[in-house]
């Protein structure tokens, strides 16, 4: 490198950073403190394999301590044997007049490989106006936001009609599991959960590939979460001396039978109002299409076209299977004994795991295909589409966001929500953070969210929370 180069590096590097100082100067005091929680938190490894959400649970512990929290406010809860799956339960106390409020969001993240990344993903990186690393959006800063705004609401000597409840959990990314943290709290310590409503993840506002707001949406449901196992079993033999009845032929022809296969459409009430309030915001020929499925005799082929343009648009009104994984013989030179499969199901709520296992035995078609459910779904109703609350969000919407509608939206996927609202706990997912059109990276490489973002949803569930709480 010549000397001009070397200069010239310096002096960017000196430029970044008395940017990245002139920005820190230009945070409020809260804003400071948020970005401080959200470092930590993002730079201890909570994933399954080398993590621990115990080390992180311990750290906002501290966090909110020295933000005015008594020890007696705050449970560290460590299941037995799980040394790494600690959870913390902080309670800022209310007056009582209403019941409280939880606020959860969960520890753990997905795995993050530091060759695969272009960023360490346990190092908080703030570049171009992004924050990179694992967590950053799922579901980390969530967690961080909840946490700044409780030591917030201590140290002002803020007192609501509700407790508000902050529940730090762990293994919400490890699906399907024999542990899930909201799950363990719900059966051996409901009393520190318990609560009339919750805040959590799954909502966030939509954007375009462009950037441009579209929607603010609040998780109101989510679908039922199921795989089944499926096997053919013959007796195999030499490969030199194939049959017809050969173990991965059948399996293979009664996939590519549920390939071409769809469930029923079905508009569930969060489906419904989804895309009533999505077609004039998104507008064209996908909302007129969008307002088409909503006729008394939906239009087939928009459906279809809906299906082409998202992936999301189908999956919000009719439970899909797809073969996720496959496993067949045992040697190259015998014939298979044993071919396998595993088919992942998202079932809308008010359908049945059984009745979704007996159509597949249906689709697929051969009585030698075994189809088995792999463990016990969590059942629950979606929540109510609260009007009261929705109306509330939304005037806080159109205040942050203005022209930005509010739309419910169903989870496709699963959040800790399901077992809530199986257990009488109306949870809806709430955070006022932009999710790109891209998906900014949630559980993939390279993860992020926008520096404006992070501010803009602690501001939003800052407000939010007070409105609700008070």
């Amino acid at each position: 490198m010549s000397s001009f180069a070397r200069v010239a590096a310096v002096l960017l590097t000196l430029s970044a950073l008395h940017g990245e100082q002139a920005l820190a100067q230009s945070l409020t005091p809260e804003q400071q403190q948020l970005r401080a929680v959200y470092q930590e938190l993002l730079e201890i490894n909570t994933t399954n394999s080398a993590g621990s959400c115990t080390v992180a649970a311990r750290a906002m512990a501290a966090r909110l301590k020295a933000g005015g929290f008594a020890d007696a406010d705050m449970q560290l809860i460590v299941p037995p044997g799980g040394p790494n799956k600690g959870m913390l339960v902080a309670r800022l106390k209310g007056s009582g007049a209403k019941r409280p409020l939880l606020l959860l969001a969960h520890l753990d993240v997905i795995e993050a490989k530091r060759e695969d990344w272009t960023r360490d993903p346990f190092k908080l990186i703030e570049e171009d106006g992004y924050f990179y690393a694992r967590g950053a959006f799922d579901n980390k800063a969530q967690g961080a936001i909840f946490v700044s705004n409780m030591m917030t609401y201590k140290r002002s000597g803020w007192t609501p009609a509700r407790d508000l409840i902050l529940a730090l959990t762990c293994d919400e990314e490890t699906i399907p599991s024999e542990f899930d943290g909201v799950d363990y709290l719900l059966k051996h310590h409901r009393p520190l959960i318990d609560a009339e409503l919750g805040f959590a993840e799954g909502g966030s506002l939509a954007q375009t590939p462009d950037g441009k707001l579209i929607s603010h949406g609040i998780q109101a449901g989510e679908k039922i979460f199921q795989s089944y196992a499926l096997e053919v079993r013959n007796n195999g033999g030499h490969s030199s001396l194939p049959v017809p009845d050969n173990a991965i032929y059948r399996l293979a022809e009664g996939l590519s039978r549920l390939g071409k296969f769809s469930f029923p459409f079905k508009l569930t009430p969060t489906a419904r109002s989804y895309f009533e309030r999505s077609a004039d915001a998104v507008g064209g020929p996908i909302g007129a299409d969008m307002k088409a499925i909503l006729t008394p005799v939906p239009d087939a082929q928009a459906l279809v076209r809906l299906a082409q343009v998202n992936a999301f648009y189908n999956a919000s009104v009719r439970t899909t299977c797809v073969t996720t994984m496959v496993n067949a013989g045992h040697a190259t030179n015998a014939l298979p004994q044993r071919a396998q499969a595993v088919v992942n199901c998202r079932i809308l709520p008010g359908e049945q795991p059984e009745d979704v296992r007996q159509t597949l035995v249906r689709v697929l078609a051969d009585a030698n295909i075994a189809v088995t459910p792999m463990g016990t779904p969590a059942v629950a109703p979606a929540p109510p589409l609260n009007p009261e609350l929705i109306s509330t969000m939304q005037a806080l919407s159109e205040k942050m966001w203005p022209g930005v509608p509010v739309i419910p939206t169903m989870a496709v996927g699963a959040t800790d929500g399901r077992f809530l609202n199986g257990a009488g706990i109306w949870t809806y997912g709430v955070s006022g953070l932009r999710k790109e059109a891209n998906g900014s990276g949630i559980h993939g490489l390279n993860e992020r969210l926008s520096v404006k973002s992070l501010y803009e949803g602690q501001q939003f569930l800052d407000e939010l929370t007070r409105a609700v709480a008070r």
